[in-house]
């Protein structure tokens, strides 16, 4: 379990240099490429942790076989361990997730950057994995 233990240690990271963002606006984000791909990547990164986690738990706990990354953080929710509203959140970030890998949809930059404000949503996702990695 010390590889998915990393993965949480990981997304904390991340989430701590997401963070740093906030200081930024849409109008930045056009100007400097760098920085809009750094945004990106660290929210894509950030959600497939928590996917790379939801899969591990649901394995570990033997909850069944997920057909997509929302059914395991639906499987960890009807498991309670994560409450209903919480995996409600972490379901359209897997959802975000697909959009800046499949580049299916634009990217609204100023809709990312108001998406800072759910990282508590990611940080508690930890709070409640955490014990079933010990």
């Amino acid at each position: 379990m010390d590889g998915v233990r990393g993965k949480l240690k990981e997304l904390e990271d991340n989430l701590d240099a997401l963070q740093r963002f906030e200081q930024y606006e849409a109008s930045d984000l056009q100007q400097d490429r760098r920085l809009r791909w750094a945004l990106r990547y660290g929210f894509l990164e950030s959600i497939q942790r928590v996917i790379d986690v939801a899969r591990a738990v649901v394995s570990l706990k033997s909850l069944g076989y997920p057909k997509s990354y929302d059914a395991c953080i639906r499987m960890l929710r009807d498991a309670d361990l994560l409450p209903e509203a919480l995996a409600t959140n972490l379901v359209k970030a897997v959802g975000l997730r697909n959009i800046l890998v499949h580049d299916c949809l634009e990217v609204d930059d100023g809709e990312l950057l108001r998406s800072l404000d759910q990282l508590d949503d990611l940080r508690t996702f930890v709070s409640h994995m955490a014990p079933h990695l010990a």
